[in-house]
């Protein structure tokens, strides 16, 4: 209790450098402060505040265009380490890029790490693999398409996509390797998509979370660059690493996501790319509607998984009752997972809002609690939202009685899509 009154007693201060109380302190190392200027209101969004830390300086990066020169320029930078996690990787012009800049480093005696899904780069051939370790690349698979090799269940993928170089630059989202996420212009296959790019202390979270997957995948350890106490570059945002890695940790981003939406006072904003919410999280975005807030989804209008896309859909008139305004991104692949709560907490990750990313997938995500950076990410949606359709009622009610059927057939496999 004394604690929690000195957290309400730091809260109300507005200006100035404040010391962060106990709970606000880093889970090692000495207690941080929360640099002048922070937006204390932000907090109030945040989950489980303890796990906040101060010193972090966060970029989004919109689709492959962005996010891949941005991380190919960290690997090419790299003189320790590079740590690599990815659902799909594909034998394509990014995938080979990635596979050059990996193993020229390698080669100039940097510990290079790639670990990728079997399930998900089910297509890469081993001959590309081969190259890779050829090269000096340590490659790790994870839950092999085998009985005989998997420990774990096929069933549980891993869903994370994480690069950590040196322990001073992150990336994790929700884009994988591949050509997909590249402009049509620029010969790719025009999916939208959003990354982040990580520096401060939530780099190390990040990197943890490495070593976690590849302990389990490999049954290696791995040795990561000591903690650092060095300042971000400013402007300073508080944020957090969210995972669901074991079973206690199941429910994190759920919980993470109602407790900033019933915290809303004003708009919601979620985009997501595979979207069958519980019916928790579908009573609480209807009970923020009769709040006053404006609550407002882009999912895609063109799917890569047609089930879930009629799935999603068979929900959309229960959520057109409450008030909720469902917008259909009309090009290609709309893959990105991400959301904004009144303009001051914001994530952006892996993780769907379904039942896969909540019950099987290994997901990570970032969660930022900081006004300009929430601003930030509200341009980014209503910049996709202009582009979008609003789905109607009359729409929904219109729909032939077969594809109301297949909508609902879907919906009732709804826990292994």
């Amino acid at each position: 209790m004394e604690n929690r009154r000195k957290a309400r007693d730091v809260l109300t201060q507005t200006l100035g450098q404040v010391r962060v109380p106990r709970i606000f302190r880093r889970r090692r190392g000495p207690a941080t402060t929360l640099p002048e200027g922070s937006d204390l209101a932000a907090l109030k969004y945040v989950h489980r505040k303890e796990r906040l830390r101060a010193d972090n300086h966060i970029d989004p990066l919109c689709c492959g265009g962005e996010a891949f020169p941005a991380m190919l320029e960290a690997i090419a930078g790299a003189t320790r380490y590079v740590h690599l996690e990815t659902y799909i990787y594909r034998n394509d012009d990014t995938g080979r890029r990635f596979q050059a800049a990996m193993i020229e480093r390698a080669k100039a005696g940097v510990r290079v790490r790639l670990l990728y899904d079997a399930l998900g780069s089910f297509e890469l051939p081993e001959s590309f693999v081969a190259e890779l370790r050829a090269g000096g690349v340590h490659v790790g698979e994870f839950h092999p398409i085998a009985p005989w090799r998997d420990r774990y269940g096929f069933n549980q993928r891993d869903h994370m996509k994480i690069l950590v170089v040196d322990g001073r630059v992150g990336f994790t989202g929700g884009i994988n390797i591949g050509d997909e996420y590249m402009s049509l212009e620029q010969g790719g296959g025009g999916w939208y998509d959003m990354h982040a790019r990580v520096q401060g202390s939530i780099v190390s979270d990040l990197d943890q979370l490495f070593a976690s997957t590849w302990a389990r995948a490999t049954g290696e350890s791995v040795e990561l660059a000591p903690r650092s106490h060095e300042k971000a570059p400013l402007p300073h945002m508080l944020a957090t690493v969210i995972d669901n890695f074991g079973i206690r940790n199941r429910s994190r981003k759920r919980i993470a996501y109602l407790h900033a939406i019933r915290a809303a006072k004003k708009r919601i904003s979620i985009m997501n790319a595979y979207f069958i919410p519980d019916r928790g999280m579908r009573r609480a975005l209807r009970r923020a509607v009769s709040r006053g807030v404006l609550v407002e989804l882009i999912v895609p209008g063109v799917s890569d998984v047609e089930v879930v896309l009629l799935a999603s859909r068979y929900l959309y008139p229960r959520l057109l009752r409450g008030g909720i305004h469902i917008y259909e991104w009309p090009e290609r692949m709309m893959h990105a997972k991400t959301a904004v709560v009144d303009g001051l907490w914001s994530t952006i990750g892996s993780y769907n809002i379904d039942r896969r990313s909540l019950f099987h997938n290994l997901e990570a995500s970032v969660v930022i609690a900081d006004a300009p950076f929430g601003e930030r990410m509200q341009g980014l949606f209503d910049q996709e939202l202009s582009k979008s359709r609003e789905v109607t009622r009359r729409e929904c009610a219109e729909r032939p009685l077969f594809v109301k059927l297949k909508q609902w057939f879907c919906y009732l496999w709804r826990y292994w899509l």
